[in-house]
């Protein structure tokens, strides 16, 4: 997906400069086994989500997010965590700055996912002890561990 036109309107005031923005994101699990999508712009393996818009609740945000990146949906079974901070802070092939404070949602597939091949090249099913052999994005590792069933659940 381009750039939202609100995000657009802030770059054209502050250029590359850091943007602090809220996210989701989509925690889609089969009991131990994580749906994980590997991003065009990075290479890397990570969780499915993206930008809430002004005005969006984060909930329909997610909906909205995972249907665009993979035609697919989703139930929400509730929250995993809300995450943010350094692991949280990317710098894209532009040279744009965003430190992202995400909601990852615990979610359940209802219809088949493809990868929109615009942002996502490849999705896969991975059990939670192969994740952290995959090239990924550090930061999921913390929310697959607080996902139900993970180490820090009981």
């Amino acid at each position: 997906m381009p750039m939202s036109d609100y995000v657009a309107s802030i770059r054209s005031r502050i250029g590359t400069d850091l943007l602090l923005l809220p996210g989701v994101t989509a925690v889609i699990r089969d009991d131990d086994r994580f749906l994980l999508a590997r991003h065009r712009h990075s290479g890397l393996w990570s969780l499915i989500g993206g930008g809430v818009e002004p005005g969006e609740e984060p909930a329909a945000a997610l909906l909205r997010e995972v249907l665009e990146e993979t035609g697919a949906r989703v139930r929400v079974r509730g929250i995993v965590g809300v995450y943010g901070g350094e692991p949280m802070m990317v710098t894209y092939p532009n040279g744009d700055q965003v430190g992202y404070v995400t909601t990852a949602f615990d979610c359940e597939l209802l219809s088949a996912a493809t990868p929109d091949l615009e942002e996502l090249l490849e999705l896969g099913w991975f059990p939670r002890d192969a994740i952290p052999s995959l090239p990924r994005r550090d930061w999921i590792d913390r929310v697959i561990a607080d996902a139900p069933g993970g180490s820090s659940s009981s």
